[in-house]
């Protein structure tokens, strides 16, 4: 797309857009009289208007049928985790049977590191990226130390050789250096820092090759990115769904288990009854016979009111669709890039992290701010624009195609380039 550095351009953008009316189905927060200028969907998305909708529903069963609603009502609670499945599996490319929504990101991490770290005699190691979130990098730490594993010694903390991004090779070539002595390798499948993408498929092929497991953490990916895990041969993925997904603060999270591990009865995991096979489960005679696919690896019933907002976001995504909302991301993200480079003022300012590649990169560009980037950082929310903040002098700016205009990103890049002319 040939790109223009005005707002009339952007306006026709968002009148063409196919995906227009989706952003009248969200919640915006309200600064200076208006809708704020929200670019922050990488670290919490905005409320569905649908949500109170199926919340209020399942207060009524509640209220209603009380214990009953677990097997009463359209949408029994005993089974609701199923109600997610479809659209999970079409966000991230898996089956249904691969993919459950259960408990919070970094217990899940904990539950597939129990399953897929492993180490014996010298395979030992797992391989992460350097400047890990911080819970990836002490849940990794933790269960090496809980295995009587050195940390210090087989924590391999991969760093690109150049800059702040990696490329493909250097990662394969990491994992094939690390060769016999490697057990696991856990990268994002974008990073939270960078917003950088990685080739799922290249490394997982390069782990299987030495012998390792593959996992990782979509938590900036889901809902941000196509994806194709059972084809690119995945071993296990763990996200949260309160960022892009858009089911509300310390909403639920979700796994995926490809099938060639959770088709194997023996395969290790931490156990709970409700990873017990259904038709069984209430016979409680404490002999676990595990669930269909990556049920198996549930520990306990859900909770219903999360379940519920995170059902009304993903009905949303069920309409939409990931393939139409990449599309208009990979515009509104390439808009916004140009804006920013293509005037002086404001990119003499500012150096992009992100890759300048499309296709290495969601809907996120982290920008750094030579000087003054705290101080530019609160201006921006003063005047009405929600973005976040990360040390040292970054802002990461998240264009999210459900809900954001062409005209918001002109916005901010209008008010970004206003303070810094002044």
């Amino acid at each position: 797309m040939q790109y223009k550095g005005d707002l009339d351009f952007a306006k026709a953008l968002d009148r063409n857009d196919e995906l227009r009316s989706f952003r009248h189905e969200f919640h915006f927060p309200q600064r200076n009289g208006r809708d704020a200028i929200y670019l922050c969907g990488n670290s919490l998305g905005l409320q569905p208007k649908n949500t109170r909708d199926y919340l209020e529903k399942e207060l009524k069963s509640w209220q209603e049928n009380a214990v009953e609603g677990h097997f009463s009502g359209s949408h029994p609670w005993v089974s609701y985790h199923e109600h997610t499945k479809e659209t999970l599996a079409a966000l991230v490319g898996a089956k249904t049977t691969e993919v459950v929504s259960m408990n919070n990101l970094t217990t899940n991490l904990h539950l597939m590191l129990a399953s897929f770290y492993q180490p014996n005699g010298v395979r030992r190691k797992i391989l992460i990226e350097g400047g890990a979130f911080p819970s990836d990098h002490y849940a990794a730490e933790s269960h090496m130390r809980r295995m009587g594993v050195d940390p210090d010694e087989n924590l391999i903390c991969l760093k690109p050789r150049q800059g702040e991004l990696y490329t493909t090779e250097e990662i394969v070539q990491a994992i094939k250096e690390a060769g016999d002595s490697l057990s696991l390798v856990l990268l994002p499948g974008i990073q939270y820092y960078t917003g950088q993408s990685f080739d799922l498929k290249a490394i997982s092929e390069a782990a299987h090759s030495v012998g390792a497991f593959a996992g990782f953490d979509h938590a900036h990916a889901i809902g941000n990115i196509p994806m194709n895990l059972h084809e690119d041969d995945v071993d296990f993925a763990v996200w949260c769904t309160y960022k892009y997904l858009n089911s509300g603060p310390g909403s639920v999270s979700g796994i995926f288990v490809h099938e060639k591990h959770s088709a194997d009865p023996n395969f290790p995991k931490l156990t709970g009854w409700w990873g017990h096979e259904p038709k069984t489960r209430f016979e409680m005679n404490n002999h676990f016979k595990p669930a269909l696919g990556a049920d198996a690896w549930m520990l306990s019933n859900m909770n219903i009111l999360s379940m519920a907002a995170h059902r009304a976001s993903l009905d949303v995504f069920a309409r939409a669709g990931i393939q139409k909302l990449r599309d208009k991301s990979l515009q509104l993200t390439g808009f916004l890039e140009f804006l920013l480079k293509s005037d002086p003022v404001v990119s003499e300012r500012i150096k992009i992290l992100t890759p300048t590649d499309p296709e290495q990169r969601g809907c996120q560009l982290s920008i750094f701010l030579t000087q003054d980037g705290k101080e530019i950082f609160e201006q921006l929310i003063e005047k009405g624009v929600i973005l976040d903040w990360r040390e040292p002098n970054v802002i990461r700016v998240a264009p999210t195609p459900l809900y954001n205009r062409f005209e918001d990103v002109w916005d901010f890049y209008s008010i970004l380039r206003g303070i810094f002319a002044c």
